[in-house]
Order: C-alpha cells, then structure tokens, then sequence
C-alpha cells in the first residue's frame, strides 16, 4: 500500500513531527510526501524524510487548489493497486491502515472518519459539523481517502480546480463506476488547527455547500427561518433542542461516543446559527469569482456526478479532456 501526503510549510506545520510520524507508517506503507513548500524550505526538509519518497510537485501541474498538485503527483508515483491520502494534520495507526487495505479489497473508495485530540474549543466547535453530517448525510468528508489506483487516477488524476477536493475524488472515482466504502466505526484521529485557520475556514466551508444543491437549500433557509422564530422563543429552543437530538444520535453512531465529546452534541446549535450567516456570505462570494483560497478565489466548488460521467465517457472513446 502507497500513502500520499501533500505537504505545505506554514504556521502550525509541525515538519518534523510529520517526519516522525511517517517514519514510523513506512513499516507498513510506501511513503510518498510531495512537498511544496519553498525550495529553501524543501532542501532543508529533505533530510528529514530521507526514510521516505520526499519529492516536489511535478511541474506543469497549477491547479487551483494547491494540495491536488501534491495528490496527483503522488498518485502518478505510486507503486501498489491501494494507496491512502491523507492531510498533514492526520494520523493513522498501523492497525487503522491494515483496516483500510482489507476495505478496499470489495470497494475502490473508503472513507473513513476523522475526530480532533487534542480537542480545544474550536475543534469541539467543528465536531458539531461532523455529528450532523453523521446523522444526516451518512457520513463526514473526513480529511482523508483511501482509493484503488487506476490507471486513470495514475495518468489523469481528478480536477484540482475546485474547492472542496476531497468531494470532487470522490465523484471522480463514483463517475467511473467505483464503489464508495463508508465505515461509520473506522476513527482516524486528526490533529486541530489553529484558531486562526479555523476562523479562516468558516466562510469556504459554507461554500463547499455550493456543490450539494440540497444541502445548499437547507442552509439558506435557517436565516430566514430563525428570524421568523425569534418571535417566538418556544420555537428556537425546539430547533435547538432538535439540532442537539440529531448530533447525539451522529455521535452515537457506530460507537462513535467513545471518539466524539457530548459537547459537539451541545454545540450544534450554534454551529447552525454559524452556517445560517455564513452560506449566505458564500453565496455572495460567488458574485465576487468565487471563495478566497490560498491568495486566489476559486468559483468550482466541485463538478456534479452527470458532469464527471459525461468526462468518462469522452475519456473511455479514446478524446483526451483538455483544459485543465
């Protein structure tokens, strides 16, 4: 099994904590780190992955959203069928890998959960997200996949110019036909961001909602509805309490309790007043060429399933897709 991790130097990057910890996994794993922090900063990091495959993205990659130019050029060096990608900031146990290999033996997809330790209040403030998405979705988009490698992934990966890239592989693998695997009970741990990434994060989340249509429609409409309700408190503490029910019943599932604080339960009500505002200052963002990632602003927030399959079907007739 191959592991790819996109590296970025910044603020709260613990370098040589990652060095470590993938050291640590290349007993199990082929370790691949694409790194594209600066060149100073990549020559001084070389040493410490001297364990692993430490290499740079390849070049003429410039998608939009950075961290796939390190996907895609892990995924092309891979050298097994499976390979997991992972975030900097999460951290598998070798058991949790040896679970992964087994799952993907009858799917090309897993996904498994991710839950923050340490768990400040921030990060308490984002489990509320990922107890909703449990109950309501069937699961959270963790900051990690687990995938087959195709020859397709390997030479074409997926489109990097969108925002919510995690959504958009999977897409790209359920376009081509692959099976998604979602473990409710399979817990990776995550290590939480800064207060300031955080804090940064809140208005390009909303937006990631901009490729569910659905879930988009839910979220506009708790501001109009909260501000009928406030007339009425009764009304507020009922959808707060209701709010409160679904999170528990998103942390209970697949004996998630012992992963996941009450508190994100507590705290999913104020987590929806949060995305009430922010999905529609995402909405206008949109007006403005899309949400601030990185310095740029993104307008894709990821491509629909139809959209991916019609791509497929072009690739399968022998046109490569160009403009990318």
């Amino acid at each position: 099994m191959d592991y790819v991790l996109a590296l970025k130097d910044g603020p709260g990057v613990d370098v040589a904590a990652i060095a470590d910890y993938v050291q640590r996994l290349s007993r199990l794993a082929n370790v691949i780190v694409v790194d594209s922090s600066g060149q100073d900063a990549f020559v001084a990091h070389h040493e410490l992955f001297a364990s692993v495959t430490h290499v740079q993205p390849r070049e003429g990659l410039h998608f939009a959203n950075g961290k796939v130019n390190g996907v895609v050029t892990g995924l092309a060096l891979c050298t097994s069928a499976k390979a997991v990608i992972a975030d900097d900031d999460v951290r598998y146990t070798l058991d949790e890998l040896r679970r992964v290999d087994e799952l993907l033996e009858c799917a090309e997809l897993v996904r498994p959960q991710n839950y923050f330790r340490p768990a400040p209040w921030h990060a308490r403030w984002d489990t509320a997200r990922t107890l909703l998405n449990r109950a309501l979705t069937g699961g959270d988009y963790p900051g990690t996949l687990a995938v087959r490698v195709t020859d397709e992934l390997r030479n074409d990966g997926y489109d990097g110019d969108v925002l919510f890239e995690n959504l958009e592989l999977i897409r790209t693998v359920r376009a081509a036909g692959g099976r998604e695997c979602l473990p409710l009970d399979l817990y990776v741990r995550r290590e939480p961001p800064t207060v300031r990434h955080f804090l940064r994060q809140r208005v390009r989340q909303a937006y990631d909602s901009q490729a569910q249509p659905a879930r988009l429609l839910v979220e506009l409409a708790l501001l109009p509805a909260a501000t009928v309700a406030v007339r009425r408190p009764a009304w507020l503490l009922a959808g707060g309490l209701a709010a409160i029910g679904v999170a528990e019943f998103g942390r209970r599932r697949g004996g998630g309790a012992a992963y996941f604080s009450v508190s994100g339960s507590l705290l999913a009500p104020l987590w929806l007043a949060e995305r009430a505002v922010c999905s529609w200052v995402a909405l206008g963002s949109r007006a403005l060429g899309g949400a601030s990632y990185c310095g740029r602003r993104i307008s894709c927030p990821a491509h629909s399933i139809r959209r991916l399959r019609a791509r497929c079907a072009v690739r399968s007739a022998g046109v490569r897709v160009t403009g990318r």
